[in-house]
C-alpha cells in the first residue's frame, strides 16, 4: 500500500481531517514559506493527534545490518521497516519540514514541538542529517528541466531514513505544484523505495503511483483551494492513491 502525507497543515482541524482520511504523515512547515507555523501552532497540532511518537509504547527496530549503510537498497528498505514500526505505534506521524536552516534551530523547533519526523527540504547535506536529533527525510530535488540521467548518483546511504524526491522550481523548494519528469522518479524507485513529491494533486496522482511506484507520497497545494486546507481535497487524493493501488493489486 503506498502511503500518503498530507503536507502544509496550519492547524489541528487540518491534521484532524488527514487522519480521519487515512494520512499516514502530517507534515508542518517551519521554513520560510506562506505555509509556516510557528512552535506552538505545531505543539498544538501535535496533541491534537495524541502527541509526540515518544508517548506511544514503540517496540524496537529492526536492528541496522552493518552492509546496509554501504548500499543504498538495503539501506532505504530498512528505513522503510523502522517507519513501519513507527505508524504501527502512532498514524500519522508529524513531519517538521525545514529547509536552509542551521541543525541547532531545527533540533531545538523539533524538539519543542514534539515532531516525530524531520525532513530536510533545502541545500543541506546528506552529512548533516546525522547531526539532526529525529530521525531524517532527505529532500532531493529535481529539475522539471535538467533532470539527471542518473538521479541515483544524489542518493546516498547511511545517513538519512527515507528519501524524498521533489521538484526544483528556480529558487523554490517544494511546495510549487510543479512537477518533474516521473521517469526519473521512476528509475530510482526501481532501485529503493522513495517518497514522491512535486505537483500531486487528486486528478494526478493515481497515474503517479502507477507509474513510478512510489514507497509514499507527498502534497502540500494539491490539497488547497485558494492557499487554504480543502479537506475535500484531501480525502479525494487519499481516495485517489487507495483506488490505483487496487489497480495494481
Amino acid at each position: 500500500m503506498t502511503l500518503v502525507k498530507i503536507c502544509g497543515n496550519r492547524t489541528p482541524e487540518a491534521v484532524i481531517a488527514a487522519a480521519e482520511a487515512g494520512a499516514d504523515f502530517v507534515g508542518m512547515v517551519f521554513a520560510k514559506s506562506s505555509r509556516q507555523v510557528d512552535v506552538d501552532q505545531a505543539q498544538a497540532m501535535v496533541r491534537a493527534l495524541g502527541g509526540p511518537l515518544a508517548a506511544h509504547e514503540l517496540s524496537l527496530p529492526p536492528q541496522t545490518i552493518a552492509h546496509a549503510r554501504h548500499d543504498n537498497e538495503a539501506w532505504f528498505q530498512h528505513g522503510t521497516q523502522v517507519i513501519s514500526r513507527y505508524l504501527d505505534a502512532k498514524r500519522p506521524l508529524t513531519v517538521g519540514v525545514f529547509a536552509d536552516q542551521s541543525i541547532d534551530e531545527v533540533n531545538e523547533i523539533a524538539e519543542e514541538a514534539g515532531v516525530d519526523l524531520v525532513q530536510l527540504s533545502g541545500d543541506e547535506s546528506w552529512e548533516d542529517c546525522l547531526l539532526v536529533t529525529k530521525q531524517v527525510i532527505q529532500t532531493v530535488h529535481i529539475s522539471p528541466i535538467d533532470s539527471p540521467s542518473d538521479p541515483m548518483q544524489l542518493v546516498r546511504p547511511g545517513f538519512a531514513i527515507a528519501l524524498h524526491l521533489d521538484s526544483a522550481h528556480g529558487q523554490y523548494r517544494g511546495g510549487t505544484g510543479v512537477t518533474f519528469d516521473w521517469e526519473v522518479a521512476r528509475r530510482v524507485a526501481e532501485r529503493v523505495p522513495l517518497l514522491l513529491a512535486g505537483g500531486l494533486t487528486p486528478e494526478n496522482v493515481g497515474e503517479a503511483v502507477r507509474l513510478v511506484g512510489p514507497w509514499a507520497v507527498d502534497v502540500s497545494s494539491g490539497t488547497e483551494t485558494d492557499g487554504r486546507k480543502d479537506y475535500a481535497r484531501v480525502r479525494a487524493f487519499i481516495e485517489a492513491v487507495r483506488a490505483a493501488d487496487g489497480t495494481n493489486s
